[in-house]
């Protein structure tokens, strides 16, 4: 009898993603918007629905922003105003001590935010829907990976092939515990790095089981999948790191307590039961950061035992700290536990083909709201230079790409430099005198959050010059903002490098995102935030010059304008017409390189079609006049005067040309007679057609 032999399927996409987590929705974003032929999958049967992350600072939710769904993180989250510090007095009952501000004023148009993770990755999930055929493929994990050397830099080949398996219902669900009382409850052990990797244990029984399988060969793979990352050891990168001796219960509830300010951010510090952090979450939860003092990771393995840990230990261990207030609940949302550890990876990518995002390169302490952040923060990096690059649409394959690993892996280390210092901060045992050297100054605490602020904001993250990031001649680094800048008050701390700074645009630094101010719509008077005019959308991830027009109604300052359009934009040699692909219209938003005006004139006598050339607000026949290109750094009806010129450092009659990539990031700065500056910059990052 002749056997049937059942072939193995193949198959190709631009780029596979492994890992449905924010990094890995971040970087599919980015590839929805983009048309790129994309596949994500991840080896549980289900996404989040209680716990894990849930701070949202501003830099994300600028970013939300950009994709269009900021507006249901901001309706549906918890917005924290505050924090409240409570120390030990010298009787040792808890008192509190200070208040300060949980974001620092004037940064951005969001303030931090809570809202469960499971929410976040919705909100992901329905853009991806709403966009492109992308979905989460679940139960589904790599076996193999192989990167054939030999066609890494042919940009038309699939030089990836990886081997996924597609689990079972019951493989794909981890396994869930109950508490003592035997009501369930969302156990997050499982994530835990308390918990081993059970990708291997998946793997072998699936394959006993007779599994199926399939070959899929890919452009690009982007590892987001998690501490335990599969991907980051089949390219053999260790972490690089240490592990603490502080292991940290986690629990969400709604709490019943005669505290005063449970619905504060709090950081509670006892005399000698530990440390306690308030999270005042959506839905009437409260997040409970307990330090357990009373578990100690085993000495040879490092680790603690997980089956010591349960929800009436941590929730024990916070009201001992927080006593003599009372604190009980009826209902427990979510809880898990974790062991403080600082790591990063050494490298990001392989080959430039194979990038790793998220936990699987850094990991580090939950408490400063980072975890989600920056990871998120990774993919939407590297998503738009994968958009372009998949799209050839980039000087060269690498152009792009090659900028991936420094720039995500300088910040990594700045997170976990900061971390490190933030940790111990925050565990060490409150000093009872100022001859205490062993303890932790409480005034020390203070500083260090009002210090590390814009970092934690994600506002202050500065990328090195490279391809992507010119620096002109006459710029000079600063140490700290210039004294009028609304950061004054909050510089960053001293890990994260001084940001260089052109004197064209004196108040923005150069490889940070562009600061936002509110500019008024010269057609219809509507006043805009200047990053509602940088969506993350498009056919294609744009890079836009935004020509700072000046005062148009000065008859030099006109003239410039225009010779800088004839001279520079348009054209058959003009930069439009060099970077815009045969088929596309010129300045239009499905073009790479896209150009938005404001001008600094008084808006009431200004005419968009007398005083602006054509090509900044390009007409169609279906569409007609742009009327969304130009707009006026001017008082608003209802709204005020932002003065984005001054707040820029922008001169107001001569103004400037400011180049941002597609994440905001400012990446060149330079007058309008510096066309050709500004061409080699392009040509750096851009295919000329």
């Amino acid at each position: 009898m002749k056997m049937t032999v059942t072939e193995t399927p193949e198959s190709k996409c631009d780029v596979l993603i492994i890992g449905a987590g924010p990094a890995g929705l971040m970087t599919a974003a980015w590839m929805a918007r983009s048309g790129i032929k994309t596949r994500i999958v991840d080896k549980r049967g289900t996404k989040i629905f209680t716990g894990q992350a849930d701070g949202l600072q501003c830099r994300s939710l600028e970013i939300f922003d950009s994709f269009g769904f900021a507006d249901r993180a901001w309706k549906e989250s918890n917005h924290m105003l505050e924090i409240c510090m409570w120390n030990p007095g010298g009787d040792g009952k808890i008192r509190r001590s200070d208040r300060v501000p949980d974001t620092p004023p004037s940064i951005s148009r969001f303030t931090e935010c809570v809202l469960q993770q499971g929410r976040i990755e919705r909100f992901f999930l329905d853009h991806m829907k709403e966009h492109s055929d992308i979905e989460v493929e679940r139960g589904v994990l790599p076996v193999s990976l192989d990167v054939d050397e030999a066609q890494v830099e042919d940009e038309d080949a699939h030089p990836i092939t990886v081997k996924l398996r597609h689990l079972t219902d019951e493989e794909a669900m981890p396994e869930q515990v109950k508490s003592a009382s035997g009501t369930a409850n969302g156990d997050g052990l499982y994530r835990s790095n308390l918990s081993p990797d059970d990708t291997d244990d998946l793997i072998r029984k699936n394959r006993e089981k007779g599994g199926t399988e399939e070959v899929l060969r890919a452009k690009y793979v982007v590892g987001c999948d998690g501490a335990h990352s599969w991907t980051r050891r089949q390219l053999g990168f260790e972490m690089q790191g240490e592990a603490t001796d502080f292991i940290w219960g986690v629990l969400d509830i709604i709490p019943i307590t005669d505290f005063p300010d449970i619905r504060q951010r709090c950081v509670i510090h006892s005399a000698d039961q530990g440390t306690l952090m308030v999270i005042p979450r959506e839905r009437g939860l409260v997040r409970l950061y307990i330090q357990l003092k009373e578990i100690v990771p085993d000495a040879a393995s490092g680790r603690a035992d997980r089956s010591k840990i349960t929800p009436d230990i941590i929730f024990k261990a916070a009201q001992k700290i927080l006593s003599p207030y009372q604190l009980r609940y009826n209902y427990c949302d979510w809880w898990t536990a974790y062991q403080i550890g600082q790591r990063v990876a050494p490298s990001f990518a392989l080959h430039n083909r194979v990038f790793l995002a998220g936990d699987a390169v850094h990991t580090h302490s939950p408490k400063a709201g980072q975890g989600m952040n920056v990871s998120m923060a990774d993919g939407y990096n590297l998503g738009w230079k994968l958009a372009l690059t998949v799209q050839k649409l980039s000087a060269t394959r690498t152009a792009l790409l090659a900028t991936y690993d420094p720039e995500r892996r300088a910040i990594a280390n700045q997170l976990i430099a900061f971390d490190h210092q933030f940790s111990r901060l925050f565990t060490g045992r409150p000093a009872r005198d100022i001859a205490d050297k062993e303890g932790v100054s409480m005034a020390a605490l203070r500083a260090a959050f009002d210090r590390h602020a814009l970092f934690t904001s994600g506002l202050s993250v500065t990328y090195a010059p490279s391809a992507l990031i010119s620096i002109p001649p006459d710029a000079a680094p600063a140490d700290a903002p210039p004294p009028e800048s609304p950061h004054a008050n909050h510089p960053p701390p001293k890990l994260i490098p001084p940001a260089p700074r052109s004197p064209r645009a004196a108040r923005v630094p150069i490889g940070t995102r562009i600061p936002s101010y509110k500019v008024v719509n010269q057609a219809s008077a509507l006043p805009l935030h200047l990053h509602a005019l940088l969506p993350s959308a498009g056919p294609s991830p744009p890079f836009r010059i935004l020509l700072f027009a000046g005062n148009v109604l000065a008859a030099p300052q006109a003239e410039r304008v225009r010779a800088f359009c004839d001279s520079s934009l348009e054209g058959e040699a003009g930069l439009l017409r060099a970077f815009t692909p045969a088929g596309t219209a010129l300045n239009s938003a499905a073009a790479p390189l896209q150009v938005l005006t404001i001008h600094s004139a008084p808006r009431e006598g200004v005419e968009l079609l007398q005083h602006f050339p054509a090509i900044l607000h390009p007409f169609s026949e279906e569409a007609g006049w742009d009327y969304e290109r130009v707009w006026a750094d001017a008082p608003s009806y209802h709204e005020g005067w932002d003065r984005a010129y001054e707040g820029l450092g922008v001169d107001g009659e001569k103004g400037a040309v400011v180049v941002v990539r597609p994440d905001q990031v400012v990446a060149w700065v330079g007058d309008l007679e510096e066309g050709r500056a500004l061409r080699a910059f392009l040509e750096g990052v851009l295919r000329a057609w």
